[in-house]
């Protein structure tokens, strides 16, 4: 398991920011922490046809549950002006009010374990494709180019394995066969010659 941490700034969706944490990163996980407040608060309450939503100076009390790329179930408790506590299901529309930042633990990528698995079932008189993509990204949370570059190569079917960049390095940093070919900008380019075909999983 990998810690992340996710800062949200103020407007953002704090479901919608989790979800798309995770389709970023391809892997499943859960939230360990969080500190901040809403302007907004929408969430489940048992036995409710529709959402309750809350609007004020929400303070973020608990935040729980697990989120993968194919979706998140969380249950949010948080403290109105009056103290009074309310809590339920986490649904879209809880927005941030001057920023709140979470602690993430996401466990080994999809991607990662389907290839494995994949490998080891395979008979081992057939030829294999590589275990390791060809593809490297260095990327990080929160970093729009990182988005559109993770969200390039997943929608070319392009393999590709996340690694953490240096501290104060830009991102993301892209690597074919261990070369680094720059950033988002030179994968644009890159595609619009059409040289990542190659790179397209079979």
């Amino acid at each position: 398991m990998r810690s992340v941490p996710l800062h949200l700034e103020p407007g953002s969706d704090l479901r919608r920011s989790l979800e798309q944490l995770a389709q970023e990163q391809n892997a499943s996980g859960f939230v360990l922490g969080v500190v901040g407040n809403l302007a907004q608060a929408a969430f489940q309450c048992p036995g409710k046809i529709a959402p309750t939503v809350l609007r004020g100076e929400l303070e973020i009390i608990t935040l729980q549950g697990t989120l993968s790329p194919e979706g998140v179930h969380l249950h949010l408790s948080l403290s109105d002006g009056e103290c009074r506590v309310w809590g339920g299901h986490l649904e879209p529309g809880s927005r941030v009010l001057k920023g709140a930042d979470l602690l993430v633990g996401l466990l080994e990528s999809t991607a990662a374990a389907a290839t494995e698995t994949a490998a080891a079932e395979a008979s081992a008189n057939e030829p294999l494709e590589p275990l390791e993509p060809r593809v490297t990204i260095a990327v990080r949370s929160g970093c729009p180019f990182s988005r559109r570059a993770l969200r390039m190569l997943r929608t070319l079917g392009i393999p590709h394995r996340l690694i953490e960049p240096s501290a104060d390095g830009p991102v993301p940093q892209i690597f074919f066969d261990g070369e680094l070919i720059g950033g988002y900008d030179e994968l644009a380019q890159r595609h619009g010659r059409g040289e990542l075909e190659a790179l397209r999983r079979a």
